[in-house]
């Protein structure tokens, strides 16, 4: 099955650095009937992850500036240059390391098909994890990062889960800014200072294919670490 051209225009955006092993495997899940465009951008990968992704039918972009948040904005970039009458109604975001499950996109974007939530985030901690698929300090950096936002901002989240969905026109209004590690919590937050209407859904989670680039390290977990909670401290 294929795209329909009647239906809800969903863009999904794969941040990818040095995925080539696991990119194609996350292309050929998700689901083709209710995606209009994917688009895989290459954080300056040294490897064939943009080869991969093309010849798996994604459009691919390139970020040479390295940055979780570089490599979304560049996706954003791409999909709002359309004309206003072909602009993405749901914007989707996934990794490219296949520790998710694109094949639940339907469940993901469903709350916001139906009118009853603006952003949609897939819940690691609600829903099943494979063991060894999310390191001690992730979770403890999870369970941190999402009680601050509650005492904070009064936002109601389990998880920064990088598998999420939000309508583009919201997207927009968030003003989204970070290049980095601070990411996902800058859009949560933001939601919820904007008082958009924000969904959990439970979603599977598995170890990833290689080795992470932030968890994996040291300096990386300290430097997402800092990151996010420099980030919940800004927008104070």
């Amino acid at each position: 099955m294929s795209f329909s051209p009647t239906a809800p225009r969903i863009d999904v955006i794969i941040p990818a650095f040095n995925e080539e092993l696991s990119i194609g495997r996350v292309l050929a899940e998700i689901p083709a009937f209710l995606v209009r465009e994917v688009i895989v951008v290459d954080n300056n990968s040294s490897d064939q992850t943009g080869a991969v992704a093309r010849a798996a039918g994604a459009t691919v972009l390139r970020e040479a500036r390295p940055g979780y948040g570089y490599a979304c904005l560049r996706g954003m970039a791409h999909c709002f240059a359309r004309p206003e009458a072909e602009q993405p109604t749901i914007v989707v975001f996934l990794d490219g390391d296949y520790s998710d499950y694109p094949e639940e996109m339907p469940a993901l974007v469903d709350p916001i098909l139906r009118g009853e939530a603006d952003m949609v985030i897939g819940s690691r901690a609600l829903g099943q994890r494979e063991s060894g698929s999310m390191m001690p300090q992730q979770i403890f950096g999870n369970w941190l990062a999402t009680t601050l936002l509650q005492v904070l901002y009064r936002a109601r989240f389990t998880d920064l889960g990088p598998f999420r969905a939000i309508r583009a026109e919201a997207l927009k209004q968030l003003n989204m800014q970070d290049k980095t590690y601070g990411w996902t919590v800058e859009m949560q937050l933001k939601a919820a200072k904007q008082k958009l209407r924000s969904q959990e859904v439970p979603v599977r989670y598995r170890r990833r294919i290689g080795v992470s680039k932030v968890s994996g390290t040291v300096k990386g977990t300290l430097g997402a670490g800092y990151k996010i909670l420099w980030t919940i401290a800004k927008y104070l």
